[in-house]
């Protein structure tokens, strides 16, 4: 994707510079200019306001599951999928150039970071564990605090950006830790191409109306490869389901899949048809 770089304008994600979200960015469209921002509010904002041509923001993570603040964006705003990216996660241990792992005391890091090395963690008991905004901001914090016994987890990258020495590399809890991005537009329609279409719908109430809906697409050989609910903002005990199929949405059979549920459903929602990422 890297010849579209110069034609998309800056590129959002939420955290600071050396965020897993940049490398992703950096991984579907190459060198390019990007802006960071505070939260998910402030990255769909930013393309919505036309700030930002595009935005990048992760989904879903193979360990840890999904980012359920970005599917309700996804569902209160008009923000198309129109790509997606798989990265595999690598964790360090990042501090100080005169620090040593005996001398941590206290480590950083967001949340989710922090739930994908629990094992590591747990070797080192005395260690107080702070959660932070963001991965690459919590090396920040550690930079700017220049105290030998405070670390951050992070990516390498990240590590580079600040000026900061990997401790320890490959921490996580698994081989296998991978998180989905999607990279969003503000545009008219879904994107021509694609071969996996993303969606959510809310059923009405009553006995089997999840499976009559599912049964759209099973029914004509769709196959589903993500099916989760999310409760609705502001209506106790109804709940959005998300999903993800194989195929384009104006596919035949994906579309009379697509139309049935129109007919079934309170609502349906496209969020995108796009080209499925490899790892």
């Amino acid at each position: 994707m890297s010849s579209s770089a110069r034609d998309i304008g800056l590129v959002a994600f939420q955290g600071v510079k050396g965020a897993f979200s940049e490398d992703a960015a950096a991984r579907f469209f190459g060198e390019v200019a990007t802006l960071p921002c505070p939260d998910f509010e402030s990255v769909f904002r930013a393309v919505d306001e036309g700030r930002a041509g595009r935005a990048v923001v992760p989904v879903e993570n193979s360990i840890e599951g999904s980012v359920t603040a970005v599917n309700d964006l996804l569902l209160e705003n008009d923000l198309v999928i129109v790509g997606e990216i798989m990265v595999r996660v690598v964790h360090c241990l990042i501090g100080q150039g005169s620090a040593a792992i005996e001398d941590i005391r206290r480590v950083y890091s967001h949340p989710q970071a922090l739930g994908q090395c629990r094992q590591f963690l747990a070797k080192h008991p005395g260690w107080e564990r702070v959660p932070s905004f963001d991965t690459a901001g919590s090396v920040r914090i550690v930079r700017d605090g220049g105290r030998a016994d405070e670390a951050a987890i992070a990516s390498r990258r990240a590590a580079g950006v600040y000026g900061m020495r990997v401790l320890l590399e490959g921490i996580q809890d698994s081989d296998d830790n991978c998180t989905r991005f999607f990279v969003l537009q503000k545009a008219p329609h879904l994107l021509e191409r694609g071969d996996k279409t993303s969606l959510v719908f809310a059923t009405r109430s009553g006995p089997g109306a999840l499976y009559e809906a599912l049964g759209c697409f099973a029914s004509r050989g769709i196959n589903m490869t993500k099916v989760e609910s999310r409760p609705r903002r502001g209506r106790a005990w109804e709940y959005a389901f998300f999903v993800d199929i194989d195929g384009h949405a104006d596919e035949p059979a994906v579309a009379d899949a697509l139309a049935e549920l129109v007919r079934k459903a309170v609502f349906v929602k496209v969020l995108g048809t796009y080209p499925r990422a490899s790892v």
